[in-house]
């Protein structure tokens, strides 16, 4: 990929901030991200509200570290892991991410057609299809090239999610709580923190192709974390107001028809795009045969024939398993690169580490840990002190090991 920029040949093209902000934009306009919201309901919309912004703001300060990291480097998210765990080690979390993100596809699409169909009845199966089919022409079409294309999605999504944003609070700021059990407070915010959590080894894919790596991360983490707490929050007090949890049944008490169906099919495509495609590039991380393009293609056409022919209603459990694995990751990730200051896999006999073993450990134990603290209501969420207690054992293990 090689192009004339700024007169000089050679060059890799380079995506703007620009453009860094409109494919996060698009990221965070998501029926997912509304969906979420609806679980916050029965707190009320204070404590709601407050559990979304603290999640958010320690799930965008992860994300922001992600972005920076792999941008820096010039290296996707799975290649910087690499640098921490060996490039054996890495490939695990390589095959986890393809996992996942091949999981969010399918889980994106049957959210959308679930709400398309409620919308306008014509087939679950149907519309998974047609949003399938949306999601791999935007891949065919590719990050570089999207341009005016993507901006002009991402306007109509503008518009339109303002509009439902207006009728739901035309008449004021709800004060109740909705009906239903009420989550803790700590949980919420945990599953606050689990949707930019999610994004994390995502991010660096699109902040390697950055003119500014930094600037992009900062773009990204800026435009990502206001439009997911926007979302959360239209997704709380729609619920709050209407009593339902249903996206579609909220559209339409909404007074939204045909433009709740463009939004439900916009939103879903551009957010299972990047989806998709980073599990095209997290799968060259595990053999340099396979062709991204290609890769993604494949993890559109599982996540859509999945999402025809899987139910997949609640996504809870699958966010708080995504936290588990990448949290720690990111923990090792951070000290790392911003503390013991690794910018390449260590060199062991003049051949690359394979395998990281003080790493792995380290993973191992803040994965379990992770899993315990689920058990225990902390206030902030399991993430922040998961990721402490990792961040810091991994850095007495590093000097240990150093001596």
């Amino acid at each position: 990929m090689s192009e004339q920029i700024n007169g000089q040949i050679g060059e890799p093209k380079r995506t703007s901030l620009f453009a860094n902000g409109l494919i996060w934009f698009g990221a965070g306009v998501s029926i997912a991200e509304i969906l979420t919201g609806t679980y916050f309901a029965p707190l009320g919309f204070q404590k709601g509200l407050l559990a979304i912004i603290i999640g958010h703001i320690i799930g965008c300060a992860l994300f922001f570290m992600a972005g920076v990291i792999g941008g820096s480097m010039r290296k996707s998210s799975m290649e910087s892991v690499k640098v921490s765990f060996g490039t054996k080690g890495g490939l695990l979390f390589a095959l986890l991410n393809v996992i996942q993100l091949t999981g969010w596809t399918a889980i994106m699409i049957y959210d959308g057609a679930l709400a398309a169909n409620n919308v306008f009845n014509a087939g679950n199966w149907l519309w998974a299809l047609i949003i399938g089919i949306c999601v791999i022409v935007l891949i065919m079409i590719g990050i570089q090239n999207l341009g005016k294309v993507n901006t002009v999605v991402m306007a109509a999504l503008f518009i339109m999610t303002a509009v439902l944003c207006w009728l739901i609070f035309k008449n004021g700021m709800p004060d109740t709580q909705a009906a239903g059990e009420a989550m803790s407070f700590g949980a919420a915010v945990e599953l606050s923190v689990a949707m930019p959590l999610s994004w994390l080894p995502v991010v660096s894919d699109y902040t390697r192709e950055a003119k500014k790596p930094v600037a992009a991360a900062a773009v990204s983490t800026g435009v990502y974390g206001l439009v997911s707490c926007w979302m959360y929050i239209i997704g709380m007090s729609a619920a709050i107001f209407t009593g339902e949890s249903d996206i579609a049944v909220i559209m339409l008490k909404a007074g939204l028809g045909v433009m709740g169906l463009l939004i439900v099919i916009l939103s879903t495509a551009t957010t299972t795009f990047l989806d998709a495609f980073s599990a095209g590039v997290s799968s060259v991380s595990l053999s340099s045969k396979i062709k991204e393009k290609w890769a993604a293609v494949t993890a559109g056409v599982i996540g859509t024939t999945c999402a025809m022919i899987f139910p997949m209603d609640d996504i809870t459990d699958f966010l708080y398993l995504i936290g588990s694995v990448f949290a720690p990751m990111i923990a090792i990730q951070i000290a790392d690169y911003f503390i013991i200051k690794r910018r390449e896999v260590v060199v062991d006999g003049g051949k690359q580490q394979a395998f990281d073993a003080p790493a792995l450990i380290v993973w191992v134990i803040g994965f379990l840990l992770y899993r315990y603290l689920m058990t225990v209501d902390i206030p902030v969420g399991n993430t922040l002190p998961d990721m402490v207690v990792t961040t810091i054992l991994c850095i007495i293990v590093r000097k240990i090991v150093k001596r």
